[in-house]
């Protein structure tokens, strides 16, 4: 029940942005990663979205894109697949996302000529076996009710020596089993790390911008729910990043 209810809530959410965000100024909406040390150059009219782009980018350094077919599992508004098209020119990308709503969004406002968008389960993909170089699922799988079919249908459509970027959160009392699914994927772990101190520190540099996006899209009365879900300094999301509550992961994977 509380699954259900965690679940409807997020989809209201998702709902409500495209509602209100009339002139597309939320165009992702991952909590973002921040390493001082590891400077990403942007366009400038990607650099409002800088960390948010930023989580996708701390991949690209250990997998080329380039002439790769590529799909991303829970694409949202489809900003971070379209960052990555523009800027690493794969063969073909292919953004997925169970929101009907967010794919025409995405269809709207992300068109390039190799970039298309589609609607579908990232349990039960309508993808051919074998189809996809790269598969990127970015701060979405929390959502999904069952992992291990998700992580059976990344292998399915990998082809051999593909690769799967992943980048998420779950709570600290999920993560043994979680590992446990990851080990049993028919897919080696070559990359590793926990990114709860990048994650907060780019909620720490990009609080302003999402709270002035909360005031500006949302009545007073939803302002608490909305800074919450936007991981804003001090909200209960923020709280349990850093506390590590919810453990934020990043893995490489590889099909064997």
């Amino acid at each position: 029940m509380k699954s259900y209810l965690k679940e409807m809530m997020f989809r209201w959410w998702y709902w409500y942005v495209s509602l209100v965000d009339k002139k597309a100024e939320i165009q992702l909406m991952n909590y973002g990663y921040h390493d001082p040390e590891d400077h990403v150059h942007l366009d400038q009219h990607h650099e409002s979205n800088r960390y948010s782009i930023q989580l996708y980018h701390h991949f690209t350094k250990h997998v080329p894109l380039d002439q790769k077919d590529i799909v991303e599992i829970g694409s949202g508004r489809g900003g971070g697949i379209s960052y990555l098209t523009e800027t690493f020119k794969p063969k073909s990308a292919i953004g997925i996302d169970l929101e009907m709503k967010a794919v025409d969004f995405s269809k709207s406002h992300h068109q390039h000529p190799n970039l298309t968008f589609l609607q579908g389960d990232a349990q039960k993909l309508n993808l051919d076996n074998e189809s996809v170089d790269v598969v990127l699922n970015v701060e979405s799988s929390h959502r999904y009710p069952d992992n291990k079919s998700f992580l059976s249908e990344v292998h399915r459509i990998l082809r051999p020596n593909g690769h799967f970027l992943y980048t998420d959160f779950h709570y600290d009392y999920e993560i043994e089993k979680f590992k446990q699914e990851l080990a049993q994927c028919g897919m080696k772990i070559l990359h590793e790390k926990n990114i709860n101190n990048q994650v907060i520190e780019a909620l720490n540099q990009d609080d302003q911008r999402r709270r002035d996006l909360v005031k500006k899209l949302t009545p007073f009365f939803l302002h608490k729910v909305a800074l919450n879900f936007s991981g804003a300094i001090d909200s209960e999301t923020y709280r349990k990043i850093k506390n590590q509550e919810y453990v934020y992961f990043s893995y490489i994977l590889e099909k064997k």
